[in-house]
């Protein structure tokens, strides 16, 4: 039997998305105590002491493992074909965690970034264009724009997966350079989210150009 390729290079992508949310949750499993202390926190001691960036930092970090999964049930079409009503609640999960809390709480983190200005303004970037793209996605489905709707899914999702770029990035700049901690955190404050969105923007445009050709 002729294997394509198409759905085994679905089977090995939907593989390693489980694989590094499992990771996610194991990282965010670390937090539950919700004490000031724990993993990043440790280095963020003073203002972990601040009551609006403790609220901002946890809900930011509980809200964002259900982002992600939320929105990988977005793009199967088995889902959207056999199971709608998993893909349409999914979506409104994805939708309001992101646009009432991880967007939000992301930009209180982003204004106490590590690494000076570059990694502040890159993470507010970040966050405003979480939520722009976001709203656009929850617009354009109430409109039954469904093309435009997919585009902006695909490019909110691109952002959402920053959790999981951010740290590859770090882990192959560690492996690979000598550089000092927070100049690497510079680095990859900005690859972590445009490295993905450019992937997002190249993926929207042969989907264009195949439904063109077809």
């Amino acid at each position: 039997m002729k294997v394509k390729w198409h759905f085994l290079f679905k089977i090995l992508l939907y593989s390693g998305w489980i694989y590094f949310i499992y990771l996610l949750v194991l990282i965010t499993l670390q937090y539950t105590s919700l004490q000031k202390d724990i993993a990043f926190l440790r280095i963020k001691q003073e203002e972990a002491n601040w009551v609006h960036y403790r609220i901002a930092f946890f809900s930011h970090v509980f809200s964002s493992i259900f982002v992600i999964i939320a929105g990988l049930t977005q793009f199967s079409h088995l889902i959207r074909s056999r199971f709608p009503k998993v893909h349409r609640i999914s979506g409104f999960i994805y939708i309001f965690l992101i646009l009432c809390i991880a967007s939000p709480s992301g930009l209180v983190m982003a204004y106490y970034a590590n690494g000076g200005w570059i990694s502040q303004i890159s993470f507010i970037i970040l966050s405003v264009l979480w939520f722009y793209f976001t709203y656009k996605a929850y617009q354009t489905i109430k409109l039954k724009k469904y093309i435009e709707h997919r585009d902006y899914m695909i490019r909110s999702y691109a952002l959402t997966l920053s959790a999981v770029s951010l740290r590859l990035f770090k882990y192959g700049i560690v492996s690979l350079f000598a550089l000092p901690p927070m100049d690497t955190y510079r680095i990859v404050s900005v690859l972590g989210w445009t490295v993905n969105l450019l992937i997002a923007e190249l993926c929207i445009y042969f989907l264009h150009k195949r439904k063109t050709i077809n």
